[in-house]
C-alpha cells in the first residue's frame, strides 16, 4: 500500500489568550514611593515597598501602630512619615504613589494628580482608580510570585499562595541569588552560547534536585567543566525524544515538561495531543512531521535529516512522540541518525497507550492468578499488512493480557489467524479509541465478535486493542479477588 508523502510543515503558535492584568515586576531600588494615607492597610503597601529598596514618603496626618512600628523597622528601603496631607508637589521624582483614602472624590483627585505627574497610582480597594494593583506574593527573593484574579478574588488568590508557598522550597532563594551572582562569570567564561545554555539547564536540574542544600562556587566550577567538556555536541545542540504519553496533558511526566520549556524546535506527530503543545515555550518553533496511520506521512528519512540538520545549528530539538517514545515508533532509527552525526541525544520515557487506557478505565492488566504475562504486540507491518512473524502461541496463552497497538486495518485477519492457532473465540476483549481524552471511547465484545462491533460503531482513531481475561466487564473487580490455592 502506497503512502502519500508529506513534507514538514511548522504549526502557528499559540496566541496568548487575554490578560486581565499584566504581570510586571518594578525595579524600585533607591526610587522615591508616595504613600497617602497613615491606616493598616497603607502601612501593608508601605512594608511591600520598602522591601523592594524603595524610599518610601508617608504622608499623613495620623498614622497607626502598624505604619509606626514601620517607620522603626523598615525591612530594606529607607522610610519617612511626614505628619501632614499630600500636594501635587510631592508627586515629583515618585516612581510610584499609592493612596488609601475613604470616599471616591479623594480618591479621584490623588489619581488624577499622579497621571498629570506621570507617576503609576494605586488606590487601596478602589480599582476604578487603579493603573496597577497588587496581587498575592509568593516570596523567594530574588524569585518572586505574583498572583492576581483582578481583584475579584483575594480570598482565592491567598489560597493559590499558600499552595504555592508549600510547593516551592525555601532553598530556591539561595539558588536564585546564586544564579545571578554566576551570570556575570558565566559570561566572562568564553562558552559558546549552546554551552552557556547547557549550564542554566545542569544548574536547573541541580537547584530543583537539591534545593535545601546551599549553592558553593564548586557547583559553578563542575557545570562550567561538564559543559565545557561536551565539545562539539553542545555547540551543535542536542536532540532529545519525549513521550507524549496518550493523549491528557496531565499525564506528562516533570521531565517531559522540563524539556518542552527549553526546546527551540518540536518535531511533533499528528497523534500529539494539541494541549500538549501547550506545555511548550511560547517561542518554540513547532513542526508538524505529520506520521499516521495509512494517512499523509513525512518520510523518516526527511524526519532524520531535519531533526539532524536543526541540531547541527546548535538547537535543542524535542523530537515529540504519541505514548513512549520506544514502544511501537521508530526511536531506534531516529537515535542511530543522531550518533552517526555526533549529536547528543537523550529519551524521555512517556505513558504508552496500553497503560494510559487501562488506567482511565480501572483496568488491571495483570491480574493474580488470571493474567500473569503481559504483551504488546504492533498489528501492522510496514505494509499495512498483517505482520508475518507474531507469537501465535502466546497469542492464545488464557493467562497473557496484549496489548494491539495499530490494528485498525488488520484486525478481522489477526483474530481469525488467532482463533485458527487456538485463541479461544470467547476470549474477552475491548477496543479503546482516542485513550485518555475526553473523548474516549470504549467498545467491548467476545474477541470474535470484536471487529464487527467496531465497524457497526465506527469508533475514531488512534485505537488500541486489549485481549485476555483482565478485558472482562467485572476483571478489575475480579482482581481484587484471591486466587484459589494462594489465598
Amino acid at each position: 500500500m502506497e503512502t502519500l508523502a508529506r513534507t514538514p510543515t511548522e504549526a502557528p503558535s499559540g496566541r496568548m489568550q487575554p490578560l486581565a492584568r499584566l504581570p510586571v515586576f518594578l525595579a524600585l531600588d533607591g526610587k522615591r514611593a508616595l504613600v497617602a494615607g497613615g491606616s493598616q492597610a497603607a502601612a501593608w503597601k508601605a512594608e511591600l515597598l520598602s522591601a523592594a529598596g524603595a524610599h518610601v514618603e508617608v504622608y499623613a496626618d495620623a498614622v497607626s501602630d502598624e505604619m509606626q512600628q514601620l517607620a522603626c523597622d523598615p525591612p530594606r528601603g529607607e522610610f519617612v512619615v511626614r505628619r501632614r496631607s499630600w500636594k501635587a508637589e510631592d508627586m515629583e521624582g515618585a516612581a510610584v504613589a499609592i493612596g488609601a483614602f475613604e470616599d471616591d472624590e479623594a480618591a479621584a483627585s490623588f489619581a488624577a494628580t499622579a497621571r498629570a505627574a506621570g507617576v503609576p497610582v494605586n488606590v487601596i480597594d478602589k480599582p476604578a482608580f487603579c493603573d496597577f494593583s497588587f496581587g498575592a506574593i509568593v516570596n523567594r527573593s530574588p524569585l518572586v510570585i505574583g498572583i492576581s484574579t483582578d481583584g475579584g478574588a483575594p480570598v482565592f488568590a491567598q489560597a493559590i499562595r499558600a499552595k504555592l508557598e508549600a510547593l516551592l522550597p525555601k532553598g530556591f532563594a539561595d539558588w536564585a541569588a546564586a544564579a545571578a551572582r554566576w551570570r556575570g562569570a558565566l559570561k566572562q567564561s568564553r562558552l559558546s552560547f549552546a554551552a552557556r545554555r547547557k549550564f542554566w539547564q545542569l544548574f536547573t536540574a541541580h537547584a530543583v534536585a537539591n534545593p535545601d542544600r546551599e549553592p558553593a562556587q564548586a557547583d559553578f566550577d563542575r557545570f562550567v567543566a561538564a559543559v565545557a567538556g561536551d565539545g562539539n555536541k553542545v555547540e551543535h545542540g542536542i536532540v532529545t525524544l519525549v513521550g507524549a504519553g496518550p493523549g491528557d496533558p496531565e499525564l506528562l511526566t516533570l521531565r517531559a515538561v522540563r524539556a518542552l520549556q527549553s526546546a527551540d524546535v518540536i518535531l511533533f506527530d499528528d497523534l500529539v495531543s494539541r494541549e500538549v503543545l501547550d506545555f511548550a515555550r511560547r517561542e518554540a518553533k513547532k513542526m508538524l512531521v505529520g506520521k499516521t496511520g495509512f494517512g499523509p506521512s513525512c518520510k523518516q528519512e526527511d524526519i532524520n535529516t531535519l531533526m539532524v540538520a536543526l541540531a547541527k545549528q546548535g538547537k535543542r530539538v524535542v523530537r515529540l512522540k504519541g505514548g513512549d517514545p520506544l514502544i511501537f515508533s521508530r526511536a531506534g532509527e531516529e537515535i542511530a541518525a543522531c550518533r552517526v552525526a555526533d549529536i547528543a541525544v537523550e529519551v524521555v520515557p512517556g505513558i504508552t497507550a496500553a497503560q494510559g487506557a487501562a488506567a482511565s478505565l480501572g483496568l488491571p492488566l495483570t491480574a493474580r492468578g488470571h493474567a500473569r504475562r503481559l504483551q504488546y504486540i504492533t498489528g501492522h507491518a510496514k505494509e499495512a499488512a498483517l505482520p508475518p512473524d507474531l507469537d501465535w502461541r502466546s497469542l492464545a496463552d488464557p493467562a497473557t493480557t496484549t496489548a494491539i497497538y495499530m490494528p485498525a486495518r488488520t484486525l478481522t485477519a489477526l483474530v481469525a489467524k488467532a482463533i485458527a492457532e487456538g485463541l479461544d473465540p470467547q476470549t474477552p476483549a475491548l477496543a479503546i479509541a482516542r485513550a485518555t481524552r475526553p473523548d474516549q471511547a470504549v467498545v467491548r465484545a467476545p474477541v470474535r465478535a470484536l471487529a464487527l462491533r467496531l465497524a457497526e460503531t465506527g469508533l475514531p482513531g488512534p485505537l488500541l486493542v486489549v485481549l485476555g481475561h483482565v478485558a472482562a466487564a467485572d476483571a478489575g473487580t475480579e482482581a481484587l479477588r484471591p486466587a484459589r490455592g494462594h489465598g
